[in-house]
């Protein structure tokens, strides 16, 4: 009795393609493991290289602080890295995962328990401290950044169009942190810094 699948194959065919069946399910059961021999679970695989940070009530931490640019490109809230203010003493540690500080008066708008991922740890206090007066910082702990300064000039393009761009020196920042700007945004927005031309 012939399988259906079998119909229109000679028998050469039949038994090398039941040859070829077994070696290949015998190969697929190599790779199987056994139950038993199970990988760990993804939860062990992702927390190996983790670092629990975590504070205890008098040390010294730095808060995260967001800026906020006038002109915004891709979508971003800023192109440099996130600043950091402070360091303000903890009151207290609140579950495994928050903590309460001691902010200043001027700063009595924003709530004082934060996630220990808006935290950084303090490791010495030193004189050189970003004070939250010299950016002005809001209640949701953002600032805005204001172009300060032209550096340079330049033109970028393609072979038809030409685009005036302007190296912009930025409030809180130094030199070399300054950006590439498009001069009819800048024109647009900051009309303040194309004044003296």
């Amino acid at each position: 009795m012939q399988n259906t699948l079998d119909v229109g194959r000679s028998r050469r065919e039949t038994i090398l393609w039941a040859s070829y069946v077994r070696r290949s399910s015998r190969k697929c059961g190599k790779g199987q493991r056994e139950p038993q021999n199970s990988p760990e679970p993804p939860e062990k695989l992702c927390s190996k290289r983790r670092r629990e940070l975590t504070f205890e009530a008098g040390e010294f931490v730095y808060l995260k602080v967001s800026p906020l640019r006038g002109t915004k490109r891709f979508h971003t809230r800023g192109k440099l890295a996130p600043r950091y203010i402070g360091p303000y003493k903890i009151k207290k540690k609140i579950g495994d995962l928050a903590y309460e500080l001691e902010l200043p008066e001027h700063l009595s708008g924003v709530h004082l328990v934060f996630h220990v991922s808006q935290l950084r740890k303090c490791l010495r206090l030193s004189e050189d401290q970003i004070s939250p007066e010299a950016i002005d910082l809001q209640d949701n702990l953002e600032y805005l950044e204001y172009p300060v300064q032209i550096l340079d000039r330049a033109e970028k393009g393609t072979r038809r169009i030409r685009i005036p761009v302007c190296k912009v020196l930025w409030s809180n920042h130094s030199e070399r942190e300054a950006t590439w700007e498009k001069e009819s945004e800048l024109r647009e927005k900051y009309p303040y810094l194309f004044q003296n031309e």
